[in-house]
């Protein structure tokens, strides 16, 4: 079993960038699919982006194609997602997970705390 620890957020203004950063420890997650994932203010937790193992084939939620790319190293450990032209309403906790697959993106692991992304108007 993975731990996840998302670091990377913090406060910005509409238009800006931020990177968010998932750490692992314990087992590998190299050989599977990942997930971010978020969840807003009195909503449920959605799918962001999710990449498979190798990192070649990526999905995006449509409310951020074109604007958020997710990118893994696995020699490191770590899965990345780079946002920009960020939105009042990409405001959310945003987490990651090891996905069961790039269609059945479940996630597979305990959430871990989540690092908040707040973007003013």
């Amino acid at each position: 079993q993975v731990q996840l620890v998302e670091s990377g957020g913090g406060l910005v203004q509409a238009g800006g960038s931020l990177r968010l950063s998932c750490a692992a420890s314990g087992r590998t997650f190299s050989g599977y699919a990942m997930g971010w994932f978020r969840q807003a203010p009195g909503k449920e937790r959605e799918v962001v982006a999710v990449i498979d193992w190798s990192g070649i084939t990526t999905y995006y939620a449509d409310s951020v194609k074109g604007r958020f790319t997710i990118s893994r190293d696995n020699a490191k450990n770590m899965v990345y997602l780079q946002m920009n032209s960020l939105k009042p309403e990409d405001t959310a906790v945003y987490y990651c997970n090891r996905i069961a697959s790039m269609s059945n993106r479940n996630a597979l692991n305990p959430w871990g705390q989540g690092t908040l992304v707040t973007v003013s108007s």
